[in-house]
């Protein structure tokens, strides 16, 4: 049937023409990402950038960030200050257009910066739209110049305020809209260290500074050494294969190359890319450059000092980049980042800028410290060797059928479901807690691995020692993702996979060691939001009769729990004896602490910790990726000393679950 024609319900009144800074208030996502919690703090970083940006051209010392006691942020610089005259396309100050325009700011053109962190030019503008007030002062020779808004509109004229004996500079003040970020408007403390910290790694000589208004807390930073200082706390905790840290900065061409590099002894390769102050998590040019001037230039070094046997191959990237720490800085004058999120640098000239750098100067290092040199392709013989091995290991699995083909591994209990979005994998402790989970499960989506025993702790294993480890082998199987240079997220058999172990310390082991093995080799299972923490019920509580039991899954819950029902019964007049135990005087007959999974039957652990409807499952996430290497450093390590005082440190109040990494 043909579509009828109205032509009357679509004209030009149904076309909306936003003004100003009104598009950003009505889709905020598409200038922010997201209104929620990453939002409100990337407010923080729009502003703090364009003042790093002041100290990468050389003209600020010092950004400093206050978070102020009635909700607002305070971010100050002693740069040259925002230029107040009258601007020539828009006849307002220049203070007002770069605060109510997208688009204007000195990062066009030639005028501005010649390096800089933002790219689209949109950070101060669209901070200014999604404040509920925002105050502007600029600092121009000892005086004061004041601007103010409200969701982006000017309440007042740039108005000279008064005398200063501070520098020049600027400083901003705002206020997020509660109307736009309805999830919170509360700055984190700990982000804002975080945010601040980095950027005093990146820009050598500057100063950074938070205080908090809220609770008096303040910390500052300057690291003379810049990523060379980075490098060196990126390894606290790990034994290195020398004490120097391998540094050059160099000019080529438009552009400056930063690299800094330090072995240690782990397998695991810590590499953090930066252009212009932005991370750069997915590489890009110049860590393409850096990958084949360290892959080469370490060859070549072992041929020629007759560390690589002439019937050897040649070491592989992988090879050499086992056990390394290294942070890349490049800052150009015209970055092109991929995306709005710049996740990757794709300037292709910066990829021989890097070689290059790389090829001469790092060469010379190894020429100038031979131990060290000997150390660096001493390990990366081993982890070659390493490599072969578990290939082979890992063909010989194949070959018997436990990695790829149809088999499944023996111990796994499958759900009937093929959809993964639906299925789950539950890692249980133990043969008897698997037993009741097999038998009490779903099984059209719930999984079951029973694994025994402590797992091996992949912190301190290469691939081919895991490639022997039946537990490993079998989850890797489970989990229909592969592992190493065959890993493939696009193979993961369930959407959940779920950790559950035993509420006792041996079972929080057993959790930290799959844990460690994910964040290691599975990242993407973790990054995905695929991998869970069960959370088994601490306590039985028995009422008389048939009435079914209560479980109480913390510690601290529980006495509240009892002074609840014992009120609840003394409010209904039903006597209490105060000289009986506590659970009895709540109304119960029996209380039962579990110390496993394995005490449960099948019912009960699926009424308690895996029926979908009543469970608790902790998501596991990384929030800071730095912070999880090091505490997995730290507790899976070979630092005794420090395991111990991290264990001793959080002894009464950790809990697994809460683990903030």
């Amino acid at each position: 049937m043909a579509k009828q024609k109205d032509s009357s319900s679509y004209d030009s009144s149904k076309i909306k023409v936003l003004k100003g800074l009104e598009a950003v208030r009505m889709r905020p996502g598409m200038y922010i990402g997201t209104t929620g919690y990453d939002g409100v703090h990337h407010l923080i970083k729009e502003i703090a950038d364009n003042s790093v940006d002041e100290a990468i051209a050389g003209y600020a010392t010092q950004v400093d960030v206050r978070l102020l006691a009635d909700g607002g942020v305070t971010v100050i610089d002693d740069g040259r200050g925002i230029p107040i005259d009258k601007h020539p396309d828009t006849g307002k100050s220049t203070l007002e257009t770069v605060l109510t325009v997208l688009h204007a700011g000195g990062k066009f053109g030639d005028g501005g910066y010649k390096v800089s962190s933002g790219l689209h030019g949109v950070g101060s503008s669209v901070v200014n739209a999604l404040s509920s007030k925002m105050i502007a002062e600029v600092v121009k020779e000892g005086m004061i110049y004041r601007i103010e808004f409200e969701r982006g509109v000017p309440t007042m004229e740039l108005k000279k305020v008064g005398k200063t004996d501070r520098p020049d500079g600027t400083s901003i003040t705002f206020y997020p809209d509660a109307t736009i970020f309805k999830e919170t408007v509360t700055f984190d403390y700990e982000w804002v260290v975080n945010y601040l910290r980095h950027q005093a790694y990146l820009t050598k000589g500057v100063l950074t500074a938070v205080y908090d208004e809220r609770t008096g807390e303040r910390q500052s930073f300057y690291f003379e050494g810049g990523i060379k200082s980075y490098v060196a706390k990126l390894n606290v905790g790990k034994d290195v294969l020398g004490d120097d840290v391998f540094y050059v900065e160099k000019q080529v061409e438009d552009s400056m190359v930063e690299v800094a590099i330090q072995y240690n002894e782990t397998f695991i390769e810590t590499l953090k890319p930066f252009a212009n102050n932005v991370l750069t998590p997915d590489g890009g040019m110049h860590v393409v450059g850096f990958k084949t001037a360290l892959t080469r230039v370490l060859n070549e070094y072992a041929r020629k000092n007759g560390l690589l046997k002439d019937k050897e191959e040649n070491l592989t990237g992988d090879d050499v980049r086992e056990g390394l720490t290294a942070v890349i800085l490049v800052k150009l004058p015209d970055p092109q980042f991929e995306g709005q999120t710049k996740n990757k640098l794709g300037n292709p000239e910066v990829r021989g800028y890097v070689d290059r750098v790389m090829s001469e100067y790092f060469a010379y290092y190894l020429e100038e410290t031979p131990a060290i040199a000997k150390k660096i392709v001493g390990k990366a013989v081993l982890a070659a060797r390493a490599r072969k091995a578990a290939r082979a290991a890992r063909d010989n699995v194949i070959r018997k059928g436990v990695l790829e083909g149809a088999n499944l591994p023996g111990k796994l209990a499958d759900c009937s479901s093929k959809n993964p979005e639906e299925c789950e994998l539950y890692i249980v402790e133990g043969d008897s807690a698997g037993g009741s989970a097999k038998t009490g499960r779903d099984n059209r989506t719930q999984a079951i691995l029973p694994l025994r025993g402590k797992v091996l702790n992949t912190e301190r294993a290469r691939m081919d020692r895991m490639m022997n480890n039946n537990e490993i082998v079998s989850l890797i199987k489970g989990m229909g993702v592969g592992i190493g240079d065959a890993f493939d997220i696009g193979g993961l058999r369930y959407g959940k996979i779920i950790i559950m172990t035993d509420a006792d310390v041996d079972g929080s082991h057993i959790a930290t060691l799959l844990m460690t093995f994910f964040f290691r080799f599975m990242p993407e299972v973790i990054g995905g939001g695929h991998v869970y923490l069960a959370k088994p019920p601490l306590f039985e509580l028995t009422r008389s009769g048939n009435a079914e039991s209560d479980f109480i899954y913390d510690e601290t819950e529980l006495d509240p729990w009892l002074d609840k029902k014992i009120a609840e019964r003394r409010e209904k007049g039903t006597k209490v004896n105060d000289g009986d135990e506590r659970f009895k005087q709540a109304g119960y007959t029996d209380q039962k602490r579990y110390k496993g999974l394995g005490e449960m039957d099948a019912t009960q652990l699926w009424e308690t910790t895996m029926n979908p409807e009543k469970r608790i499952l902790v998501n596991v996430k990384v929030e800071d990726g730095e912070k999880a290497d090091a505490i997995f450093t730290k507790l899976m390590g070979d630092e005794v000393e420090l395991r111990k005082s991290f264990i001793q440190s959080r002894a009464k109040t950790v809990n697994l679950a809460d683990l903030d990494v």
